[in-house]
């Protein structure tokens, strides 16, 4: 599993190296297949047994249009949490900025969906999360080695 684990993480460090972004076609299949398969396919980072996957609707801050992002997340005491890491980009994703926008919205774990909350963490809290997504999943901490300054913010998505 560790082995598996290594091999995934070198992958995605060389495509986020080189620039490679599989886009939304990959997202719209991975959004699918979760759904289709109830969060059995896509709910987790391969080789990763932390690594588990959300979908997450938010509604596009200037467009209004509806999306549905697949986004690894940590859990504890009922909250959720996500990190806008962008894979270590120097600009956070946009679905943060739509939750800025539109913070009540929907996730779905497994075939659950849930109405959340969403806000940033504060720095405290940040403090307390950070470290438990990069024990899920070591990658965080190169994204917040290669995001160059930027400070990635978790999400903490809140039941409603």
């Amino acid at each position: 599993m560790a082995l598996f684990g290594r091999m995934v993480s070198a992958g995605s460090r060389f495509a986020n190296r080189r620039g490679i972004y599989l886009g939304r076609r990959s997202t719209t299949v991975h959004v699918r297949v979760y759904r289709w398969s109830r969060g059995r396919i896509g709910g987790r980072v391969p080789g990763w047994r932390g690594g588990r996957i959300l979908l997450l609707d938010h509604v596009g801050a200037r467009s209004g249009v509806r999306r549905t992002s697949p986004l690894m997340y940590v859990e504890a005491d009922g909250v959720l949490a996500v990190a806008a890491s962008k894979a270590g980009e120097p600009e956070h994703p946009a679905w943060l900025h739509n939750l800025l926008a539109h913070p009540d919205t929907v996730v779905e774990v497994g075939g659950a969906v849930r109405p959340v909350h969403a806000r940033v963490a504060t720095a405290d809290e940040r403090e307390r999360w950070w470290p438990r997504f990069v024990a899920a999943m070591p990658d965080f901490a190169f994204y917040q080695e290669r995001a160059a300054g930027r400070l990635i913010p978790v999400v903490l998505l809140e039941p409603q």
